[in-house]
């Protein structure tokens, strides 16, 4: 952590509701992306990362500093798709997804080209497919960087599952992007999440 976002941090707790804006800032996209990734859904992934922010608003004067702002926001995150997954139990169809991916591709894509659109839909598809908790480990190993023993902390699972799941995700995606084996594990990861 910086010593500014130290100082942010410490007028947060305080109640300096500007603070809490300015660091709110540094992570949106980063906690947007995540939720959209995890839920496929843009309108979904707005409400998440907003609970994502409410929650960390009121828990910001318990923040400790013993880690870095991003790992506890993360894990609030974490937490709140796990609630999520719990209270919800609808799925995504298809063609919602290929609405979103379209939406998706009109926010973020700085490039407009009919290959890029079409791997786009087709990896949004390939994310429908894996459960949310395969999903939400994917992401966690591939678009977070976070180990098996950190995920597994997160998620209250063992070692054991957290590689399981992961391996199981990727076996579900290098199916359905009609990838072979040689293909890496960060060549999957990086046509999945785009990272």
């Amino acid at each position: 952590m910086t010593d500014r976002e130290t100082d942010l941090i410490r007028h947060a707790q305080v109640g300096d509701a500007d603070a809490f804006c300015t660091l709110a800032q540094q992570y949106a996209r980063s906690i947007y992306l995540l939720a959209f990734h995890y839920c496929r859904n843009a309108q979904d992934a707005e409400d998440l990362s907003q609970e994502v922010w409410l929650k960390a608003y009121q828990a910001v004067p318990k923040f400790r500093l013993d880690s870095s702002f991003y790992t506890w926001l993360r894990r609030i995150t974490i937490n709140t798709f796990l609630n999520h997954q719990r209270s919800s139990s609808r799925r995504v169809d298809h063609a919602e997804v290929s609405i979103e991916a379209d939406q998706l591709e009109s926010q973020l894509a700085s490039e407009e080209n009919l290959y890029n659109k079409v791997l786009l839909e087709h990896v949004m598809n390939a994310l429908a497919e894996l459960t949310p908790s395969q999903r939400l480990i994917f992401l966690l190993r591939h678009h977070e960087g976070m180990s098996y023993d950190e995920i597994a902390n997160a998620m209250n699972c063992s070692t054991g599952t957290a590689k399981k799941s992961a391996w199981r995700a990727l076996r579900k995606l290098r199916a359905r992007l009609e990838v072979g084996r040689e293909t890496t594990e960060e060549g999957v990861a990086h046509l999945a999440t785009g990272y």
